[in-house]
């Protein structure tokens, strides 16, 4: 079984663009129930099937697959819940760990949240400057509920 531990924090100031590398990504879900989410997405040239178990803590099963791009795209237009979630996705290399940054477009414009992939839930870590307030338990910044509760309409 495959498990993600993962931290997540609003972004705060422009100061981690500088290193920053993105990747345009299309995102978008088959079930975004809170037990098990199913999603699929883009980014840039690849697309992938995501399953996702219940968050507990920081911590949940996570089962992803490559396919098709032509098949990922069919099934955002035609399958997936809408609103698509439209993001650019950077990576930012800080102390050992790689930070991804989300800066979301469309109906969820102007949030940006960074993300940090943990070996543990007690895994001490260094936070980057522009790391602002962690919302890794508050629901409203799952991606699986921003296309039910854009942060646009908050």
């Amino acid at each position: 079984m495959g498990t993600e531990i993962e931290r997540k924090f609003l972004v705060k100031g422009d100061d981690w663009r500088s290193p920053a590398k993105g990747a345009a990504c299309r995102q978008g879900y088959l079930n975004s129930a809170k037990e098990r989410t199913v999603r699929i997405r883009t980014i840039d040239e690849r697309a992938f099937l995501t399953i996702k178990g219940l968050t507990v803590g920081a911590t949940r099963a996570e089962y992803e697959y490559e396919i098709p791009v032509a098949d990922c795209d069919a099934m955002l237009d035609a399958l997936a819940e809408k609103p698509i979630i439209e993001k650019k996705r950077y990576k930012v290399p800080f102390a050992g760990l790689t930070w991804e940054i989300d800066e979301f477009f469309g109906d969820n414009a102007g949030l940006i949240v960074a993300e940090v992939e943990l070996e543990g839930e007690m895994q001490i870590f260094e936070k980057p400057e522009w790391v602002g307030e962690e919302v890794t338990a508050d629901p409203r910044y799952f991606n699986s509920n921003l296309i039910k509760h854009p942060y646009g309409k908050w």
